[in-house]
């Protein structure tokens, strides 16, 4: 059996993920602690819409000069 500390490497990958782990625990409630802290945004009053729809027969004028 080989010796743990003679393996840097694997102390080496360990760390890493050891600090990936610990970044994206970090950043998940910093994130979370900024929402909850967050003022509420005011959306803009929507206001109705006009929609005009304007038919067209095969048998118009319009119609026929467009074909």
């Amino acid at each position: 059996m080989s010796d743990w500390t003679s393996l840097w490497y694997v102390w080496l990958i360990l760390l890493i993920v050891f600090l990936l782990l610990l970044c994206g625990v970090s950043a998940s409630c910093i994130k979370f602690c900024c929402r909850k802290k967050r003022l509420p945004v005011e959306t803009f009053p929507r206001h109705p819409c006009d929609l005009a729809g304007i038919g067209i027969d095969s048998d118009s004028t319009a119609h026929s000069t467009v074909t």
